[in-house]
């Protein structure tokens, strides 16, 4: 199954995909939120068939409690940024408010000359994952996949940062994501997937999630005995290498157009303006 949230901001409506056709699933179901996946839908008969074209796309997820993101996971991208690889996770948070749609428009912030892109693999959770026992049980949490665009400001991030990442990573609309939720069951490989972004149609990044240091379900047990993720949380695992930060290419600025993708999960084109 693949889950979406369709019309303008504040008044979406969850959707499905199946077989090609789509699927209204308001009334009865509210939102693609913690509490509809917790459930989430073994069929869609029963729920109307919908026509989305004209409609804007909207992120497929309702604002999520968290958004937590693992960073230099890929070792490429370490060498690429000057940092060793990690012996552990490095752990940082997005405010909710950066979540934006796959071709809603990306501010770039106020004084910034460092606007950055980094495809990754956002992780949506289905249950409460709290001093997990194994990695297994971990994938058990798993509602679904997305793809994300896990935008940076570099100067905000590096040299402004105060010991922490978050001030280049929080700025709004930092984070569109879709088109869809992709049910776990639809992904054969979580830890093979071919992942990649283009700038005005330029490729810039082109890599696969089995390059991960650390695999989204070790992820997962490894940060649950510390934290506990809730239903609806995002879980954002890290960029392989290819974005501006390595020197091989400009920053962004507005007026581009900034694409990442993942496959199977879809992909986001984003127009950049300046906020």
């Amino acid at each position: 199954m693949k889950y979406m949230r369709i019309g303008r901001p504040g008044y979406e409506t969850p959707v499905a995909l199946h077989e090609g056709r789509y699927y209204d699933l308001s009334g009865p179901i509210g939102d693609i939120d913690g509490e509809f996946l917790k459930r989430g839908i073994a069929t869609v008969a029963g729920f109307p068939e919908i026509d989305i074209a004209g409609e804007r796309v909207a992120p497929p997820i309702a604002r999520p409690g968290a958004i937590v993101c693992i960073g230099m996971n890929y070792a490429a991208h370490c060498a690429e940024s000057g940092a060793e690889p990690p012996a552990e996770p490095v752990v940082f948070y997005k405010h909710p408010n950066t979540i934006v749609g796959p071709a809603d428009e990306v501010e770039i912030p106020r004084t910034s000359v460092k606007t950055d892109w980094e495809v990754e693999l956002g992780v949506v959770f289905k249950s409460r994952a709290s001093y997990l026992e194994s990695e297994a049980e971990a994938l058990d949490c798993i509602a679904g996949f997305v793809v994300a665009n896990d935008l940076s400001e570099r100067d905000f991030q590096i040299e402004r940062s105060g010991g922490q990442f978050s001030k280049g990573k929080a700025c709004p609309t930092f984070t569109p994501l879709g088109p869809w939720l992709v049910t776990p069951d639809e992904i054969a490989d979580v830890q093979n997937l071919r992942m990649w972004s283009k700038v005005n149609g330029e490729a810039r990044q082109g890599s696969n999630s089995k390059d991960m240091i650390f695999s989204v379900a070790r992820i997962i047990h490894h940060m649950s005995q510390f934290m506990a993720f809730d239903p609806g949380d995002l879980l954002l695992t890290g960029t392989p290498e290819g974005v501006a930060l390595s020197g091989r290419f400009p920053y962004l600025a507005a007026g581009d157009v900034v694409e990442v993708g993942i496959e199977g999960l879809g992909s986001t084109a984003n127009p950049t303006v300046q906020a």
